[in-house]
Parts: C-alpha cells; structure tokens; sequence
C-alpha cells in the first residue's frame, strides 16, 4: 500500500491532546528573544540553534535533553514574550492543519520575571485567542503541575479558577521515578470534587506501576503517553494476543492513551516507528491518538507523526480519520463542542477521499 502524500496528510484535520507548550517554539524565536534579555545559546542562527535542539534530544543524555528546555523557559519569562510564544505555538499548528489542540504547559516555571501565576495564565490565553478568533482551530490550555514540586493542589485550583475561560483541565509531568501520582491524591480528589478533567503522564519511561496509580488511586481520564501499557500484553509465536487485567481494563474503560511515537523513539521507550506499540494497539482497539510531545526537540508535526505512522503500519485516510475522532472525543471539551468538531474531521476526510 502506497504511503499517503504529505500535502495531503497537512491538509488533512488533525487533533493534538499532548503538545507541549516550551518544547514548540521556533528557533528563530527562541534566538530574538534569548538576544533581547541577554541569555547565552548554544548557537548563534536558528538553522544551528534548530539543529542543536534536536541532536540533544537525541543524544541519550537526560541532562543535555533537559538543558534544552532551560534555554525555552528562559525566554518565556514574560507576559509580553508568553503571548508571542503561544500566538506562534498555535499559528503552527493552524498551518499544519491542526483544528483542535490541548497544549499543556507549567505555570510555576514561568514566575522568574515577576509574573503572578494568574498573569501568566493570561498571558497564554492572549497569544491562543488571537490565533482562535481567524476560526481554523480551537485550542485549549491544560495546567500542568510538576511531579518534583510541591504545587500541585494550587495549580489545581487555578485550573478550576480559569475553567470556561481558555482552561480545560489539569495535568502532571516531570521524572516519574521516585514522583508517583499518588502524591497528588489531594489535587487529584479536589478536581474530581470539582467535575474537572485531568490526564497524567505515566507510563512513558516508568512501567506499569505508574499506569496503575494513574488509572485507580488517581483516576485519570487519559494517560499521557501510556505506552508501557504494552508490558501487560503478550503475543504468542503464533500471532495470538492475551491481555493482562490492566491492560484489560484500559481498553475496556476506552481511557485514551496520548501516544508521541518519535519522542519516545529519542528517549529510547521504543526503538523505532515500526517497532512502536502503537500497531498493536491500534489492532487490539484501544483508544489511541497521535501526539507530537515537543515539537521543537523532535523536529516533528503531526503531519510528520500521522505520515511516520501511516509508512510504517500501511494506514488509510480511515484510519487517520478514526485516530483523529479517537483525539476528538477524548477532548476535554463539553460534549456539544466535541461533537461540532468531530463532524469538521469527518467531513475533512470524506473530501480527502473524494
């Protein structure tokens, strides 16, 4: 089977649930702006600095991949450059045929230049509303707290505050050894109390545990990432599949997993497109959508992740029409509105299929 065009697969509408907001700037932002305050880069041009971002995501050191968000975080001190970095962030997307986006980002680390976690917030609402009001996308804030810190109740609580106002809901991120979800339980209860929806990032470089704890205790309606989940399933030498009982209960419960296959290509979760979970997972009928992760670090789009996967699995416009709507409905959106959008998909494939 013929892989499907590119320019096609762009035209195509696409839905993103985990992009994140410091790893999709533009180099050239990224270089204007670290000029502008004094912050020193490890290159001068943006080709360069484009090309450092992506070699250090790619090098097999934690520290060097987590160096490249100190040099985002840097620039994103201000109201002034927040609402830039997201009115490009969603620009991005609207050229790259994105018509709904979740875009995650942590407020406690954007505080260095004074900023009131409220004002940042704002800030990010400004730059998304700007690109919202052409009509081509819709595009949402998720609230993420760090598993490292203290925060989370708080952040919580702002996500609840900005409800209805450019917020659909709450996550958590940060290095899952050592951090399990079940330290949150407080924030975790206090948005359930509130009707609010959250996702958790678990199982990417953590395994089963930390799906667990994501999915009971917590009580997660997605999971960021989640593609340790395979670790509980077992393919026979003659093609047959048994799922273990987590396993079982992620797909009957249809919890979305939010699956980014070229970051987890860098981070070495999986050790190449064609060898991703994402196929089997996909055939066995979980409810799997495509991410990008960060955009600037894997050099990658979600035409470039629909196109990658598309190659590698022989998928159709049906399938990716049936990823997108998977997406869709996962959205932490009110029902009407996810409905309104996923007849947009829908009818942006069938004129794709002629």
């Amino acid at each position: 089977m013929a892989t499907l065009p590119w320019d096609q697969i762009q035209a195509a509408p696409k839905v993103v649930l985990h992009d994140h907001l410091d790893g999709g700037l533009r180099p050239a932002t990224v270089l204007e702006l670290s000029n502008a305050i004094g912050h020193d880069l490890p290159a001068n041009d943006a080709e360069s600095l484009g090309q450092w971002f992506r070699d250090s995501a790619t090098s097999g050191s934690l520290e060097r991949y987590l160096e490249t968000f100190v040099h985002t975080i840097a620039v994103m001190q201000s109201a002034e450059n927040l609402t830039r970095v997201a009115r490009e962030f969603a620009e991005d997307l609207v050229a790259d045929g994105v018509v709904y986006a979740e875009v995650r980002w942590a407020p406690e680390n954007h505080l260095q230049g004074g900023l009131s976690l409220d004002a940042a917030i704002a800030a990010v609402a400004a730059g998304f509303a700007e690109v919202e009001a052409g009509g081509r996308i819709v595009v949402r804030q998720l609230l993420t707290a760090m598993r490292q810190f203290a925060r989370a109740r708080e952040i919580a609580e702002l996500a609840v505050f900005w409800r209805d106002k450019g917020v659909a809901g709450f996550d958590i991120a940060g290095p899952e050894a050592g951090y399990p979800p079940t330290r949150f339980l407080d924030a975790f209860d206090y948005l359930a109390g509130e009707n609010l929806r959250f996702t958790i990032h678990a199982g990417e470089a953590f395994g089963l545990p930390s799906i667990w704890e994501a999915v009971h205790p917590c009580g997660a309606d997605r999971l960021g990432h989640g593609v340790r989940i395979v670790d509980d399933i077992t393919v026979a030498a003659d093609g047959s599949v048994e799922l273990g009982r987590l396993a079982a209960y992620v797909r009957d419960r249809r919890i979305p997993l939010e699956l980014c296959p070229t970051s987890n290509v860098q981070t070495g979760a999986v050790g190449s497109i064609g060898e991703h979970p994402f196929g089997l997972l996909a055939s066995l009928g979980f409810r799997v959508t495509i991410n990008t992760d960060n955009r600037l670090m894997s050099d990658t789009s979600m035409t470039k992740e629909s196109y990658l996967l598309a190659e590698a699995f022989g998928y159709g416009w049906g399938d990716l029409e049936r990823f997108a709507v998977n997406a869709m409905k996962s959205a932490f959106l009110p029902y009407d509105e996810r409905v309104e959008l996923i007849h947009r998909v829908k009818d942006g494939y069938a004129a794709l299929r002629g």
